[in-house]
């Protein structure tokens, strides 16, 4: 028990070894010579780290926007957090081994399903895999499951969404990349979709269809066709007038004795520079995974396609992610004003989960219905990634975390059915 504890802990929750690890077997099983064999899981590392690198910049950039944009439109309200019940669920609920034993399961059963299925898709985002035998572990042990049961159920659920959410995606995915190399490997797949019909309703439709990355811009703004200007053309403005609403007896409570405003202008430039980190690092991860993978594919599961998180896809189609952040956070903005209305909790929009599940879902909107479906479609995905949460909070306060919930709507949606399905204490929900 102890030895598979620390292969959960130590090397299956940490995505950056678990892909290195799979890019060396890929490697070994091509006969690859033993320099080129460490020259390739080195790559494959050194690339994760340097997208995740660009992660962190981009969530502490992130992090502090999402602090002054509470503080200056006075928001409050729940902020919707998966850490948090994952944290009550180990530490308080005595859930930890069953989980970590979940997440174990939900990875053998993805294998067992690629290999002897016409699904070849290898979810390899650890951390989403996390997420979602932390929601399946709580809800199916509230559901009355437990031991053997509990941790085979989860097992297979989670599998089965790690499987089937790139396949449904991968028609998109196809047409963003241009390949069949990659799939998509990240738990807000149903927003996704979501957003890519939305888009297909109301976007545009063959040949008038304008993509965002194909905007015309006069000579005078063609820098603007520069990914990280135009990014930061964008995000300046966002940051400066937000902490000027925030006001500077709080702001200079984040700045740490630097004038409000020129600290809020640098965590802009930051922001950018977190996007410059995180495509390098996608450059240089996908030079290495996509060839490694073919020896998965030859030996162990022919045709393997590696399901990857979802920074990696942003290089593809950059100018639509910044407007699905945009979007997707207006959407989770007019959500939470409104759904109070209807007697659901108030959530708070989580700049986090705006920026990377509001950008790709950007690239699914832009992708099907072009410049007016992302736009449509993300103000959409934004209300609806806020009224999934909403109608969790209910459930959850029902099993004891109080004034909870979570984000990821894949995680959300399962935790959703086993409440309608599996709790008969759920059944007036």
């Amino acid at each position: 028990m102890n030895v598979i504890n620390f292969i959960i802990d130590n090397i299956l929750t940490q995505a950056s070894i678990t892909i290195s690890l799979i890019a060396m077997l890929g490697l070994i099983l091509q006969k690859k010579s033993v320099g080129q064999t460490i020259s390739g899981t080195l790559k494959t590392l050194l690339g994760f780290q340097v997208l995740n690198a660009g992660s962190s910049i981009i969530v502490g950039s992130l992090s502090y926007f999402g602090q002054i944009f509470t503080a200056g439109f006075e928001m409050q309200g729940i902020i919707p957090s998966i850490e948090a019940i994952n944290g009550q669920a180990m530490n308080q609920l005595g859930l930890g081994r069953d989980i970590a034993l979940t997440f174990l399961m939900i990875f053998i059963f993805n294998i067992l399903i690629a290999r002897f299925t016409r699904f070849k898709y290898i979810f390899l985002t650890g951390q989403a895999i996390l997420w979602m035998a932390t929601m399946t572990t709580v809800f199916g042990s509230f559901a009355g499951l437990s031991g053997v049961s509990l941790i085979l159920v989860g097992g297979v659920i989670g599998a089965l969404f790690a499987v089937f959410m790139p396949a449904i995606a991968q028609p998109i995915i196809r047409k963003v990349t241009g390949s069949n190399d990659i799939a998509l490997g990240h738990f807000c797949t149903i927003g996704y979709l979501f957003e890519a019909g939305v888009a297909y309703v109301v976007g545009e439709k063959g040949e008038n269809k304008r993509s965002i990355e194909d905007m015309k811009l006069p000579k005078s703004f063609e820098f603007l066709q520069d990914t990280y200007l135009s990014v930061m053309v964008v995000m300046l403005p966002l940051y400066i007038i937000t902490v000027l609403f925030a006001g500077e007896e709080y702001a200079s409570t984040l700045s740490g004795g630097q004038n409000y405003i020129i600290y809020a202008f640098t965590q802009a430039i930051i922001f950018v520079v977190g996007i410059y980190v995180l495509l390098a690092g996608v450059r240089l991860l996908l030079g290495e995974i996509v060839p490694a993978f073919r020896g998965i594919a030859m030996k162990i599961v022919p045709n393997a396609i590696p399901a990857l998180d979802c920074p990696v896809f942003f290089p593809y189609s950059p100018n639509a992610v910044i407007l699905g952040f945009i979007t997707t956070t207006i959407g989770t903005v007019i959500a939470m004003l409104t759904l109070p209305f209807f007697g659901l909790a108030m959530i708070l929009p989580g700049m986090l989960t705006n920026f990377f599940a509001g950008g790709t879902a950007g690239i699914f909107g832009n992708a099907v219905g072009g410049r007016r479906g992302a736009l449509i479609g993300g103000i959409a995905h934004g209300i609806f990634i806020t009224l999934l949460p909403a109608l969790l909070v209910t459930i959850f306060n029902q099993m004891g975390f109080v004034n909870a919930t979570a984000t990821d709507v894949d995680t959300v949606t399962v935790a959703l059915l086993y409440a309608w399905i599996l709790s008969p204490l759920l059944k007036n929900f």
